[in-house]
């Protein structure tokens, strides 16, 4: 089994910053594409920002110069530094991993429960 475990949501002013962590465990062999995606109520969800394996980066136009996106590949994690926060980011943030797990060996995709981010004006 694989999980993807989200932190680091919460309450915060407009303007304001947060960071979010996302975590894979389980029986992995390596973690490739890591990425970040949110849904507001009655809304789609939408890609906020995603990362290679090897560092290459990918952001949607409404977060490009406030969020920055990393990973630290030895701990199979991913980041989301949050700045200028504004309320239209309210969102449940959710992490997206595609992770090549043993037992056989299988490319999968694999998705955490969420975490609330809430920026207030």
């Amino acid at each position: 089994q694989v999980q993807l475990v989200e932190s680091g949501g919460g309450l915060v002013q407009a303007g304001g910053s947060l960071r979010l962590s996302c975590v894979a465990s389980g029986r992995i062999v390596s973690v490739n594409t890591m990425g970040w995606y949110r849904q507001a109520p009655g809304k789609q969800r939408e890609l906020v920002a995603e990362i290679a394996r090897g560092g290459d980066t990918n952001y949607a136009d409404s977060v490009k110069g406030r969020f920055a996106i990393s990973r630290d590949n030895a701990k199979n994690t991913v980041y989301l530094q949050m700045n200028g926060l504004k309320p239209e980011d309210t969102a449940v943030y959710y992490c997206k991993a595609r992770i090549l797990v043993t037992g056989p060996s299988t490319m999968r995709l694999y998705w955490g429960q969420g975490t609330q981010v809430t920026v207030s004006s």
